[in-house]
């Protein structure tokens, strides 16, 4: 081969190298941005903390978060026949970014709208609470489900089961493996294609309960609940999924809890 040859060659061939890792960087900088979450669990123990609770939530928190572009909020509560019952108020807050999180306390303060609104809830005095105590936990989206969705759901708020759950791992390790199995794995794309209706999958980043991950799917009552799951359990691509050696012992401890949503809540 001629040297000019060669060297027309070695330059195109670096020319398709360079081109390759330009649209490889290029779609790396386009990937969808994963979505932080908070979880507030508000412990309560009587029918008026409860009430004083959904007022705040209701009147004060909710308009205030959509006026700062924060949407897609949940209010939860446990179904009538758990054990939490009138006992806990989950509310679930999407954020773009962690800043966005942490700068959400002062930007409250300023919103003279949510301060008036709020006034029983914030300014209620220490020996007339309206909670008994709040938990929260921190979370990022899963890569393969980025952004937290409103299900298609045409029931009334009632009879929508939310079903929240939580896989702790033995160890740090065996967490991460449990967190590719959704992503990577393709558990995720499975309860897609199967129509669970998912709302978020997330890892915890910071919470009681760790190494863990969570997730929420919902459905128009409790029978298409058991209807999906039914299918989910022997279909084929879970069997194989879940038969697989790299996969096994990677969840210790599962929690799953049954959740209306109330008639404010966005989702």
């Amino acid at each position: 081969m001629k040297k000019n040859s060669v060297s027309f060659l070695a330059k195109s061939l670096g020319l398709v190298f360079l081109f390759t890792v330009m649209v490889f960087f290029q779609s790396f900088g386009k990937a969808p941005k994963r979505e932080f979450y908070e979880i507030k669990i508000y412990h309560i123990s009587t029918k008026v903390q409860q009430e004083r609770v959904d007022k705040y939530l209701q009147q004060a928190l909710l308009p205030a978060l959509h006026k700062a572009g924060i949407t897609k909020v949940g209010v939860f509560k446990p179904v009538e026949t758990d054990t939490a019952f009138g006992k806990l108020i989950y509310l679930l807050i999407p954020f773009k970014s962690a800043e966005q999180h942490l700068q959400l306390p002062q930007l409250l303060l300023n919103d003279s709208e949510y301060m008036s609104a709020g006034t029983d809830y914030l300014d209620a005095a220490f020996d007339n609470k309206p909670y008994n105590r709040i938990e929260s936990i921190f979370l990022q989206a899963f890569p393969k489900f980025p952004d937290s969705r409103i299900p298609n759901l045409t029931t009334p708020h009632a009879e929508r089961i939310y079903e929240l759950r939580s896989y702790e791992s033995a160890t740090e390790k065996l967490h991460l493996n449990k967190v590719q199995m959704f992503n990577d794995g393709g558990e995720v794309n499975l309860f897609e294609r199967l129509e669970f209706n998912p709302v978020f999958f997330a890892q915890v980043i910071s919470g009681s309960h760790m190494p863990n991950l969570m997730y929420m799917t919902s459905f128009n009552n409790k029978a298409a609940r058991e209807a999906h799951w039914d299918v989910f359990k022997t279909h084929p691509d879970w069997k194989k999924m879940s038969g697989l050696k790299e996969y096994q012992q990677n969840v210790s401890h599962s929690d799953i809890l049954f959740l209306h949503p109330t008639d404010y809540s966005d989702l």
